[in-house]
């Protein structure tokens, strides 16, 4: 593979082509790089290759011209090269389009610097544009080091045991399970037995695992891009059985459309809704709290006729959603039947359409619903009291609308969204 770098620091590169197994390969002839510096293809005394941006603003920016020549000198030479330019407003890089990129015969790598560059030439004349991340960093050089070592592990050869590839984090999707090396006991910290058992069948399994429950954890939603196989899924499904999710639905206390505090009626189409949800997404408990006896007496008696009665015959699917459902008296009783089936008081999650209070991102919801059981605590009639909201450990953000502020959604669907972005990055199931 060739590979050309256009920069305006050409001596950055130096160190880093001469050492480990990149050096290796270029001296081998597996890989060939040559540097451009893109002050050759300017035509004045001083070699300037940037100005002020028209309109105003902070910084320079590369100008059309000595861009265009560096990229049409290459061209010429061959017209299949690959024009990239790191930048930050490209796709990020992954695996996938490493291996894709590794395919080509021969890629050009632009280095922007200060504000970018002129975006006649971004727009015409550059065939992809990468990003390494969602952050800033001086310049392309940098971005197109990680790309280059990125690629060049891919290109056969360059890393002495294929294996060793193919078992690296993200080539099989996943990320690589936990490795271990002498002493076996290091300040009382132990190697697993099964690495020990020369039993290599066995380690193999210990390590899918291992890597299934990791990349669970920290990078769900690589599994989108992944084939599982059916006893992966059985893996999973039983991690995924540790995270103790619950629903409480509150009737009591909550606003009217006046501000004042009542008991609002249980609506026959929550209990269906919700404990369906529930249902689908692996929720542990649909909680009602409601401190009315004629209300609760009615809420038992409709649950008991699709678990017991001629609802459970007719739709056995509806009973094995409703059996979720417990009706509770008060929100401290909920809280401690949780209590009980878990060892620990939930974290409960507060919900209010007004963002009285600051309210957490749900990538930490995803980390708690490792360690802590937790409780969406919803809202019936015009919302929470404060009271409620006060005993809340976290807020989720509201839902608010797509062309607007307008946020005015039924409990049902609110729940519906804050569950799906809570748990549906782990929803793996699939039917054909």
């Amino acid at each position: 593979m060739q590979i050309d770098i256009i920069t305006i620091f050409p001596e950055y590169f130096e160190s880093p082509f001469k050492i480990g197994l990149l050096g290796k390969a270029l001296k081998k002839g597996l890989l060939k790089i040559k540097i451009y510096n893109l002050r050759d293809f300017t035509e004045d005394k001083h070699k300037v290759i940037d100005d002020e941006p028209f309109g105003g603003g902070e910084g320079m920016v590369f100008k059309p011209e000595p861009l265009y020549k560096a990229i049409t000198y290459i061209k010429e030479i061959d017209p299949s090269a690959w024009i990239i330019y790191l930048s930050p407003q490209g796709e990020v890089l992954n695996q996938k389009i490493a291996e894709r990129l590794s395919k080509k015969e021969h890629l050009v790598l632009l280095c922007g610097r200060y504000e970018g560059i002129d975006e006649r030439i971004r727009a015409n004349f550059i065939d992809e544009e990468i990003s390494i991340g969602d952050y800033v960093v001086f310049g392309g050089e940098v971005a197109s080091l990680v790309l280059i070592e990125t690629i060049a592990r891919l290109i056969p050869g360059v890393v002495g045991k294929k294996d060793s590839v193919e078992k690296e984090s993200f080539s099989a999707g996943l990320l690589k399970y936990p490795c271990y090396t002498r002493p076996r006991d290091f300040m009382g910290y132990k190697v697993p037995d099964i690495l020990l058992s020369g039993n290599h069948a066995e380690i193999e399994k210990y390590r899918r695992k291992q890597s299934l429950e990791i990349t669970l954890r920290r990078k769900p939603y690589l599994f989108k891009e992944i084939e599982l196989s059916e006893e992966d899924k059985k893996i999973i499904a039983e991690l995924l059985k540790t995270q103790r999710f619950y629903i409480f639905l509150v009737h009591y206390p909550v606003f009217n459309k006046n501000g004042e505090k009542i008991a609002s009626a249980i609506a026959n189409f929550d209990l269906h809704d919700l404990s369906r949800l529930a249902r689908t997404y692996g929720l542990k408990g649909v909680y009602i709290i409601q401190p009315l006896e004629d209300q609760r007496k009615l809420a038992e008696e409709l649950i008991d006729y699709w678990l017991t009665k001629k609802g459970a015959q007719y739709n056995p699917l509806r009973k094995e959603a409703i059996k979720l459902i417990k009706i509770f008296e008060t929100l401290d009783s909920a809280i401690l039947e949780v209590e009980s089936i878990e060892g620990e008081r939930p974290i409960l999650l507060g919900t209010d359409a007004s963002p009285k209070r600051k309210y957490v991102k749900y990538e930490e919801i995803r980390n708690l619903l490792w360690e802590k059981p937790l409780a969406l605590v919803l809202g019936t009639a015009w919302g929470l009291c404060d009271e409620v909201l006060d005993k809340c450990d976290y807020f989720l953000e509201p839902i608010w609308g797509r062309l607007d502020t307008y946020n005015h959604l039924s409990v049902r669907s609110a729940a519906s969204i804050f569950i799906d972005r809570i748990l549906g990055i782990y929803s793996f199931y699939k039917k054909y």
